[in-house]
């Protein structure tokens, strides 16, 4: 299907401004007020959520196999989950997954 250059700008500048309005929920419509603590809680939890669900189609799904599961990949994810909960240190957990998964993927060709 052809989409003329007018319907791919429409929906250039109607995508922008809609993301425009998201953030500006936040930050222009709630940046001046206090939030409620049980919102302060909920908030903290964020990034725990979305940093899963981010690696996890990478992980089980990942594009370089064709979408099966291979060890390198699984792997390199135990062992950042390991070394994090262990040291609770991020880039430690962070550079144990890249090196597990780089060891691997050279190891196994």
């Amino acid at each position: 299907m052809q989409a003329s250059d007018l319907t791919i700008w429409t929906i250039i500048l109607v995508l922008g401004v809609g993301t425009y309005l998201i953030r500006w929920s936040f930050l222009g419509a709630l940046g001046n007020r206090e939030l409620p603590g049980w919102v302060l809680r909920m908030l903290r939890y964020t990034p725990v959520a979305v940093l899963p669900a981010l690696v996890a189609p990478l992980v089980l799904w990942p594009e370089a196999t064709g979408g099966a599961p291979d060890p390198a990949r699984l792997a390199a994810a135990a062992a950042t989950v390991a070394v994090g909960v262990l040291t609770r240190n991020v880039m430690l957990a962070i550079l144990a997954g890249a090196t597990t998964l780089f060891g691997l993927l050279y190891l196994l060709g």
